[in-house]
């Protein structure tokens, strides 16, 4: 009889150090594993813009199944000395509902980003020591020219972080609809932001 032989663990597919924070590491996500993890994170109160309020652990994991599907959209557990700390989503623009809300651009890559609870006081300036190295991540792919975060237009303090990160806020808009077997979103006002990449050192390729 064979025996069944358990998947290797994920790897992390980014490191990057934040000074006086720590390393910050991105892992892809792993559906059976990480459900748990992340369930306790959309289920609370403050990511109630995460739309995902209600979702038992099931569901979660179903969601992120069909995340880890796809060639388009991308799910990640940021770490930062290895425990874990935030959501992290990348999918190209042209393959999701945004695409019907303003003119894509290539290598528009859209971003989102779910910060865990903290445990302990607050650090000053953790938001953007994540954004940071998360930032870093999402342009290390070479194809990314833009990123595009499409934020629950009520949700003014992530649009504040966005703002404070250097994206260009762009118009209101209504994310529409999504209702398919593996899928359904509802429609959400959204707040669109670009953030272009940086500009390489002269005489680089």
């Amino acid at each position: 009889m064979t025996s069944a032989v358990s998947p290797a663990p994920r790897r992390p597919v980014h490191t990057h150090f934040v000074e006086g924070f720590g390393t910050v590491t991105v892992t892809p996500v792993d559906p059976a594993a990480d459900a748990g993890l992340i369930h306790g994170w959309v289920t609370q109160a403050r990511a109630r813009f995460w739309g995902m309020g209600g979702a038992s652990l099931e569901r979660v994991r179903e969601i992120y199944e069909d995340v880890d599907r796809r060639t388009t959209h991308h799910a990640f557990i940021g770490a930062l000395e290895g425990v874990p700390v935030a959501l992290f989503q990348t999918y190209e623009c042209e393959a999701d509902r945004v695409s019907e809300c303003y003119d894509v651009q290539p290598g528009d890559v859209g971003v989102h980003l779910l910060i865990g609870p903290s445990e302990g006081a607050p650090r000053p300036g953790f938001s953007g020591a994540l954004m940071t190295a998360f930032l870093s991540f999402a342009f290390s792919e070479p194809a990314a020219r833009r990123l595009v975060a499409e934020p629950d237009a009520r949700n003014t303090k992530a649009i504040a972080r966005l703002e404070r990160t250097g994206f260009v806020l762009g118009p209101q808009v209504v994310l529409p609809e999504v209702d398919l077997p593996e899928v359904h979103l509802p429609a959400k006002p959204a707040r669109l932001a670009f953030l272009s990449a940086p500009a390489s050192p002269a005489g680089s390729r």
